[in-house]
């Protein structure tokens, strides 16, 4: 990830100058510094390539100084009074920066969200169909969001929800585990079990470091 510099200034009057991980400085935002001739700035805080404080320099001095040195002029913190700003080969520095957001958007690991409905009162035969679609999910690496849907005076027996859900975490311990206890919202009471195994180490996925965002599929 790129990095941003938040500036303050200590009693000595020294610049302290933090650096953190950031997105401003990545894929299309990095379009968003201002670089060299844009910086309108009529003073700047300058930053060396090595991270040394050059100190407090007009614009033209510090843009004279990239030259000097075959860099650019970069505006890495424009809300700090004066801006800092720092000097690099920006051109590299971009080049870098995409390649690191490619590469973490190829390592990123597909989370699908599947989900599987259920009456308080169902028969046996549906509810071994619908467990074993949620087997199915467990085996295959994703999460399932299980959902008891209440109707009528159904609303006021929530122990049948509990009680329902209880058995089916039990009964598909050996595949995954609870992440987030059933809880009541609305009509509905909601559970949600995840893999002991994440779908990037489960053979056969196909899929398997898919970059694309997360994804939910019902299944009533």
């Amino acid at each position: 990830m790129g990095l941003s510099y938040a500036g303050a200034i200590s009693h000595s009057g020294s610049l302290i100058v933090s650096v953190t991980t950031t997105q401003n400085l990545l894929g299309g935002l990095i379009s968003d510094l201002r670089v060299n001739e844009q910086i309108r700035s009529r003073e700047v805080r300058l930053v060396g390539p090595q991270g040394e404080q050059v100190g407090i320099v007009t614009i033209e001095k510090a843009l004279q100084l990239a030259a000097d040195v075959d860099m650019d002029l970069v505006e890495v913190a424009p809300q700090a009074r004066p801006p800092v700003c720092k000097l690099m080969d920006y051109g590299k520095f971009k080049y870098e920066s995409a390649q690191k957001a490619r590469a973490a958007r190829r390592n990123q690991q597909q989370t699908v969200i599947k989900e599987m409905k259920l009456r308080p009162k169902i028969d046996t035969n549906d509810y071994n169909t619908k467990k074993g679609h949620i087997v199915r999910f467990l085996k295959a690496g994703d999460k399932v969001k299980i959902t008891i849907m209440f109707r009528g005076r159904e609303q006021s027996r929530p122990e049948l929800g509990h009680r329902l859900l209880s058995k089916l975490a039990e009964e598909i311990a050996d595949l995954g585990v609870v992440e987030s206890a059933p809880k009541q919202d609305g009509r509905n009471m909601i559970m949600v079990v995840a893999p002991h195994r994440p779908k990037g180490d489960v053979k056969g996925g196909g899929r398997k470091g898919a970059a694309r965002s997360d994804q939910k599929e019902a299944v009533e």
